[in-house]
């Protein structure tokens, strides 16, 4: 026997074992802090990981585990179908931005943790749906009986449970009375119906209908009005006008609502704090510096918050689109045609299943 070659094979089988002991660590400890297009990519990596990738299981972990945005569904005025701006296309993207794979052409409306909110075109009946751009699974919501008008002001709502693999949520629509004010259509994924309810918020007022901002059980709309906004708590039910000293661009930032806008070279940041639903205080403001990047051009109008949530604001600067990470600091172009007229809905790259 060759005591010479022993080293070599005990050495051989300590890598092999270090490989599959790591390949396992990854996978169970990693691998579902991913996006879906990272994973898409790793699933090739080995069979193991393909495997466990693909399973109900590994998606409802990833979907309970990843929440960054990842990048924007936008529509313009001028187009048809919609388009997706990530914020890392090696990281983030859908397999068809376009939803060529609903039934019908559809306008985005809102997302919620991977969810989609579309509504399909026409000029009768625009049935929404709620689809994952990235599994393409979809499903179509029953009619209300409400008049949503022609462009309704929604918001959804889903909050990935641990304990539960069945995925439940809720769109909320604020849409104007025959009277004067606003009422909520509820549509609840539990129940698969709608109901109105008996809420009136009495104003004659009108809200943004891309506005809409989920936090904490409660939905915030932007109204026209600068000074304040509308609240629907969706436990008691009960819609109050909230009332600050500046409104801009409404967000969820680290379970916060904030209002964002930009001051010359300086994105401002407010933490709204809801005082007995009856009035609204800022606890903080926040600037952050722009004026460091070549990128950013003082624009008449200063420029317009598109987005603010997690750790990014999106700004339209003229004919440019950036973001900034208000964590890292660092600024992006989004190379995008320049559109002043579009909505940015906010979506996170995760493989929640439908």
């Amino acid at each position: 026997m060759d005591r010479g070659k022993k080293p070599c094979t005990s050495l051989a089988s300590s890598n092999s074992n270090i490989y599959i002991n790591l390949k396992d660590i990854i996978g169970e400890n990693v691998l579902r802090y991913l996006p879906a297009k990272s994973l898409h990519r790793f699933s090739c990596v080995c069979r193991d990981w393909k495997n466990y990738i693909s399973t109900p299981f590994f998606a409802h972990r990833q979907s309970n585990s990843f929440h960054q945005v990842s990048g924007f569904f936008c529509q313009s005025p001028s187009s048809l179908l919609p388009s997706f701006i990530s914020l890392d296309p090696t990281a983030y993207g859908v397999p068809d931005p376009s939803l060529r794979f609903l039934p019908e052409p559809v306008d985005v409306r809102c997302s919620s943790n991977g969810l989609l909110c579309c509504q399909a075109q026409g000029s009768e009946y625009k049935p929404y749906y709620i689809c994952n751009p990235v599994t393409q699974k979809w499903k179509k919501l029953p009619k209300s009986d409400a008049n949503h008008g022609s462009d309704p002001s929604l918001v959804l709502v889903f909050e990935p449970p641990l304990e539960k693999f069945v995925v439940e949520y809720r769109l909320i629509c604020a849409f104007q009375s025959d009277t004067v004010g606003y009422k909520f259509d509820i549509y609840s994924s539990a129940e698969g119906s709608w109901r109105t309810s008996r809420e009136i918020c009495v104003g004659n007022w009108q809200i943004f209908p891309y506005s809409g901002v989920y936090v904490n059980g409660v939905v915030y709309w932007r109204p026209r009005s600068k000074i304040r906004i509308l609240a629907f708590d969706l436990t008691s039910e009960r819609a109050t006008p909230l009332y600050s000293c500046s409104i801009g661009c409404l967000g969820n930032v680290n379970g916060k609502l904030c209002s964002a806008f930009r001051h010359g070279a300086q994105l401002v940041v407010f933490e709204l704090s809801n005082i007995a639903m009856d009035m609204m205080m800022t606890i903080y403001t926040k600037e952050f510096s722009l004026e460091d990047s070549e990128m950013i051009m003082l624009t008449k109008d200063g420029g317009r918050v598109l987005f603010v949530g997690g750790e990014t604001a999106v700004i339209y600067l003229g004919t440019t689109l950036i973001s900034y990470n208000m964590k890292t600091k660092d600024i992006k172009e989004l190379a995008i045609e320049a559109d002043d007229g579009r909505s940015m809905i906010p979506y996170v790259n995760s493989l929640v299943q439908l």
